[in-house]
């Protein structure tokens, strides 16, 4: 690996890029710019090829999105925030998110257009969270935050595009797609000695394995206070937009996703995971519990909570459906898994593509003028989203994770009939 590229993530990740504000001016100080090395030509391929994968590139950003909530810095400005800790604020929020992001892909970005006026307000949002972060003794928004959640956008499909069904159409796709998110940064703020999106796609994909290796595995693997609640209110406010996510599938493949020892899901994840147990165990039992923190890097960031190991025992991976984690989850949840290995292999395909492409863009139109489960959830007008107002606030206090842990289980009956809805 470039030794540069060693040299970036280490600056990245350290206390200078954590106090290092998103922006230094007031909200209504702030004016944007273009970068210098920006490429109208190649930012709008790679805005195209964002729509040929727009189905599976926003699901990876659902799910990277979950990964985010992982990092303390960024969890600790959203809990205080107070603007998404209950199920209607968060799905006011984070469909505001998603339509922002939409923006960006469906409009030119110049000035006075849509995409431009929602970096804008993006922005700005930020440097407000930070102020008001500020003021409760909190963390401010800072260069390395945005950062990470520039990650949670593009990392998982840059680094594990065939997890969805993502296909490079036209040479050089994913250059473009890259440039996309490298000019995004820096229109909401990121500094370029900061910002993850390199001038290279390759350098770029360095860089976010690094991060999932240092930040999002450890991270994922240990979360911290209210990582459970404001995960799940999010995936719970997004249902009313999307019915087809389940909670607790999401959040076990996004654990897969980014490495984390003992969520497996495939043959060759079991026998590759069996084959580390037993290097760790160095000829000891197999009765002998070793420590998942062996399996991954020391976290780089620092606010995570201290907890006994967790122990993974070689006896629990002799089959996939044997593996502690898998066991926990519903059947409806590990049907869930199996339709989303099912849709990627099917995505790859220009039949599934287009299937699934055009489910996408009719569920975004509903989105926008007619999310109709919500109206029921939460009412017609509280229902409707306007990305350029700022969503509401409410006072519902996060519950800890221990509560979420410590939930009773669901009936083993309760599992069956799930197959049926």
């Amino acid at each position: 690996m470039d030794q540069s590229v060693q040299e970036f993530v280490d600056k990245l990740l350290t206390e200078e890029a954590l106090e290092q504000p998103s922006d230094k001016v007031k909200p209504e100080e702030l004016v944007l710019e273009l970068p210098e090395w920006f490429d109208e030509k190649k930012f709008n391929q790679g805005r195209r090829f964002y729509w040929d994968n727009c189905f599976m590139m926003s699901t990876s950003m659902l799910l990277g999105l979950v990964a985010v909530f992982a990092v303390p810095s960024i969890l600790a400005v959203l809990v205080g925030s107070r603007r998404s800790s209950s199920i209607y604020t968060a799905y006011k929020r984070y469909l505001s998110t998603l339509l922002h992001t939409q923006s960006w892909f469906e409009h030119e970005l110049k000035p006075g257009s849509v995409s431009w006026k929602s970096l804008y307000a993006v922005r700005s949002r930020h440097v407000r969270a930070g102020l008001a972060s500020k003021l409760k003794g909190g963390g401010v928004v800072s260069q390395r935050d945005i950062a990470l959640t520039q990650f949670g956008f593009m990392g998982f499909a840059l680094l594990k595009p065939d997890k969805f069904g993502i296909r490079q159409i036209r040479e050089d796709d994913w250059e473009a797609y890259n440039h996309v998110w490298r000019v995004v940064g820096h229109m909401i703020g990121l500094e370029d000695r900061y910002n993850i999106c390199r001038s290279t796609v390759e350098e770029t994909r360095e860089v976010c394995q690094l991060l999932l290796d240092r930040v999002y595995t450890p991270c994922l693997e240990n979360v911290p206070e209210y990582f459970e609640h404001m995960a799940r209110v999010m995936l719970d406010g997004m249902w009313s937009v999307n019915p087809t996510v389940d909670v607790s599938a999401i959040l076990y493949w996004t654990r897969h996703l980014a490495d984390v020892p003992g969520y497996i899901y495939t043959e060759d994840d079991r026998i590759q995971l069996q084959r580390r147990l037993r290097k760790e165990l160095k000829g000891q039992s197999v009765e002998t519990g070793v420590d998942s923190r062996s399996l991954m890097c020391t976290p780089a960031v620092d606010g995570l909570p201290k907890r006994a190991p967790r122990l993974l025992y070689l006896r629990d991976f002799e089959s996939i459906d044997t593996a502690p984690d898998y066991q926990k989850l519903t059947y409806y949840s590990r049907y869930k898994l199996s339709f989303s290995v099912l849709a990627a292999a099917w995505y790859a395909t220009y039949l599934g593509r287009l299937y699934f492409n055009l489910n996408f863009l009719w569920s975004l139109i509903l989105m926008k003028y007619f999310p109709y489960i919500a109206f029921f959830r939460f009412g017609v007008k509280a229902s409707m989203v306007d990305i350029f107002t700022e969503d509401p606030v409410d006072d519902t206090k996060p519950k800890t994770n221990a509560e979420y842990y410590n939930a009773p289980k669901t009936p083993w009956y309760w599992s069956w009939l799930s197959l049926l809805w």
